[in-house]
């Protein structure tokens, strides 16, 4: 990793350091960076900084200051991602990546042009790996199988092909697996 990129990170970092839940953000930036750097090994600067940054800073807009159903939460989302793409413009800025790459970053972590640009589909696809190996255990656990069946089908087909044999890859405990193949037929 280049030197403006470990800078990047550490900014990031410091960013994330005010994080009332104790580096839960922190946290889920290095799984996204360890999974990036396992499922695309020449991951683009701007491809590994705006995987690094998809939550930095997101407790600061909570989702309860929204209105309840898929109205509001998708207009939560799309300001999360605004944040977390001023965040990180501002980070490449101080670091001095050039204004292209900037623009580049802030495509990606919008997931503008999903399943259209590479770089947009394959952060996705590593945030879906993310979940799946770090956060469906503790969901299974909390909801119906029916819900369970709904997020994964609806995680899916977010997914690239090659997300897909990624995730199919992963060494989830038996349970698991079984919920993905029982929503995948």
């Amino acid at each position: 990793m280049n030197n403006s990129l470990k800078q990047a990170i550490q900014l990031l970092d410091q960013a994330n350091a005010d994080d009332p839940k104790n580096g839960v953000e922190l946290l889920y930036s290095q799984r996204m960076l360890n999974t990036l750097q396992g499922f695309k090994k020449d991951a683009s600067g701007p491809l590994t900084l705006a995987c690094y940054a998809q939550h930095v800073c997101r407790w600061k807009l909570a989702r309860k200051d929204y209105p309840t159903g898929l109205e509001g939460y998708l207009k939560w989302r799309t300001d999360l991602a605004k944040l977390h793409a001023s965040i990180l413009a501002d980070v490449m800025q101080q670091i001095g990546f050039n204004d292209d790459d900037i623009k580049l970053a802030s495509n990606i972590i919008q997931k503008k042009r999903l399943k259209k640009d590479p770089d947009a589909q394959t952060m996705e696809d590593v945030s879906c790996l993310v979940f799946l190996n770090h956060y469906f255990d503790p969901f299974v656990k909390k909801h119906s199988e029916e819900r369970i069946i709904d997020i994964v089908q609806k995680t899916w087909a977010k997914m690239s092909d090659e997300g897909h044999a990624a995730a199919l890859e992963l060494a989830l405990p038996e349970h698991l697996q079984a919920l993905i193949l029982k929503a995948l037929s």
